[in-house]
């Protein structure tokens, strides 16, 4: 143990163990952004979804229509 440690206090094998961190870093961030992304669009989704059916239930919309509009937006976005 003592050796890894001097090993990293005097530089010799610091280029990979900085190498691993910063990817790891990298990786987290990557996840933290595409799970805010997701949450996002399933929250706008969701709100275009109240909107349709309260355009429906106010009568401006049929039902027919709402329901080709629905089947139209894309899932996997």
């Amino acid at each position: 143990m003592n050796d890894i440690l001097n090993n990293i206090t005097t530089g010799q094998d610091a280029v990979p163990i900085i190498m691993f961190i910063v990817g790891g870093v990298i990786a987290i961030i990557a996840i933290i952004f595409t799970s805010i992304k997701r949450i996002s669009i399933s929250g706008e989704r969701e709100k275009s979804r109240r909107e349709i059916a309260a355009y429906v239930a106010e009568g401006s919309m049929t039902p027919e229509d709402a329901e080709k509009i629905l089947k139209a937006s894309p899932k996997d976005a």
